[in-house]
């Protein structure tokens, strides 16, 4: 039996001792099967390398058997190679080489991993130095970002007491414990939420919130907002709250056993368009000898993909031979534009595509760079490539959609053609089976009609 402490392996910080994480050992008394780690290997989690996580041992111990272990030969500085392994476009790397349908079981075994080149210096000095370079960034950055928490987690305490205006506070937390760690879409939510609170309860103070007071607040905000919205607003409040009572500043967390109300749900019915109404409109797309925002209307209506994750879609996405894409970014075009980590953590995906579209688009992006986005030329507006899809949808004759009612339309057909609700919802990367039953639930409910039809005629023509 090996010996030795429990060590994991953490997507952003590497080889952790357990002890360090905080997390309560659940794992078998036996560790017969656990795999010994030495100063200078790398481990890595076969489940998870496809986003980052392995890491340079700087002690021994033991790790899982679900980990793979690397040892280094001669002339090889491990350390070197753990920087590598962590660069994004080695990340990407490991992730296009995983196997498995779905991000929950993509899994890069070490056979793979052993045909993937990694280029290093041949000199171990040289390796050495490119390690030790790398390290003395990551300390910096740490400190850095340390002593920058530390600053403004003592302006807050210092600035803050008791009798000051509940919106001035959740401000400054905001300021503290929000800016720079969440999207900017996260954080106008934020922003959002700070601006209705002084609409709310403007003359408010930390030291009056109490359950009644709180819940009023609630309720204020519930009496023009779905129900959801309101939940939104709570859970936006809450960890502000919560941080209150753990600096002193209220005596008992308010939101204990808040209700949430709002108002009743507007029926949205989704548009989309049938497969009729997707035939005539895509044989009136204009798709010519270069890349244009027809093409980009066509290949979100055979994907599925959301605007952004179209958007940030390069030739390197594309495996030809395999018929697959890679969806693995975002592009920021409501922002100032860059590559965007995707929506969560589901929405990091491989589809299949049709061969149609595999003969065209390896054609189109033959001559492109690899890692640029294909369809982004300067800014991009969502409202440039709707009313292009408008026009072609009123010379087709066809109800008006927009791009993201593609992604609707996609849906539909595949539920309709019986596709499982759990493929339909690891395609269009959701985060759950819910979120595509909620989202899509009349065409699930006109799907059951059917089958009580059909079990209807299957009984009446049994005698």
């Amino acid at each position: 039996m090996p010996d030795g402490e429990l060590i994991s392996v953490t997507i952003n910080d590497g080889i952790k001792k357990f002890s360090e994480l905080g997390r309560h050992d659940n794992s078998n008394d036996d560790k017969s099967k656990y795999k010994k780690v030495c100063v200078g290997d790398i481990a890595y989690n076969s489940m998870r390398m496809w986003q980052g996580a392995s890491g340079y041992s700087p002690y021994e111990g033991i790790v899982s058997p679900a980990y793979t272990v690397l040892s280094p030969n001669a002339g090889v500085f491990s350390r070197c190679i753990a920087y590598q392994f962590k660069l994004p476009q080695m990340v990407h790397t490991f992730q296009i080489n995983s196997q498995g349908i779905t991000s929950d079981n993509w899994n890069l075994k070490y056979p793979t991993l052993s045909e993937i080149e990694i280029y290093i210096s041949k000199s171990v000095v040289e390796q050495k130095q490119i390690a030790e370079f790398f390290t003395s960034l990551d300390n910096i950055i740490t400190l850095h970002q340390r002593k920058h928490f530390l600053i403004l987690e003592d302006i807050m305490l210092n600035n803050i007491n008791k009798t000051d205006l509940f919106y001035d506070y959740y401000a400054q937390w905001i300021t503290v414990y929000k800016e720079g760690a969440i999207r900017k879409v996260t954080m106008d939510k934020y922003l959002l939420t700070q601006s209705w609170i002084k609409q709310l309860a403007p003359e408010l103070r930390v030291c009056e919130l109490s359950r009644i007071t709180y819940q009023k607040l609630l309720n204020d905000y519930a009496k023009s907002h779905e129900r959801q919205t309101t939940m939104d607003f709570h859970h936006q409040l809450k960890g502000a709250i919560l941080d209150a009572v753990d600096e002193g500043l209220i005596e008992r967390d308010p939101t204990r056993k808040a209700i949430i109300k709002g108002k009743k749900p507007r029926h949205k019915k989704i548009k989309y368009l049938n497969q009729f109404e997707l035939h005539k409109l895509l044989s009136n797309l204009d798709l010519g000898q270069e890349i244009n925002w027809d093409w980009f209307i066509l290949l979100v209506a055979k994907t599925g993909m959301r605007f952004s994750e179209a958007l940030a879609i390069t030739p390197k996405d594309f495996d030809f031979s395999k018929q697959s894409l890679s969806i693995n970014k975002t592009w920021d075009y409501k922002g100032d534009g860059g590559f965007m980590p995707t929506k969560n953590q589901s929405s990091v995906r491989k589809i299949q595509i049709d061969w149609q579209l595999i003969i065209q688009f390896s054609t189109l992006v033959k001559d492109l760079p690899e890692d640029e986005p294909i369809f982004v030329s300067g800014k991009v507006y969502n409202s440039t490539v709707n009313d292009i899809l408008a026009r072609h949808c009123k010379k087709a004759e066809i109800p008006v959609i927009s791009v993201h009612g593609l992604r609707h339309t996609h849906a539909s057909l595949l539920l309709f053609a019986g596709v499982s609700i759990a493929s339909v919802a690891q395609r269009l990367g959701h985060s759950s089976m819910t979120t595509t039953q909620k989202t899509y639930l009349h065409i699930i409910q006109e799907l059951e009609n059917k089958d009580v039809d059909l079990v209807m005629r299957s009984l009446s023509s049994l005698n």
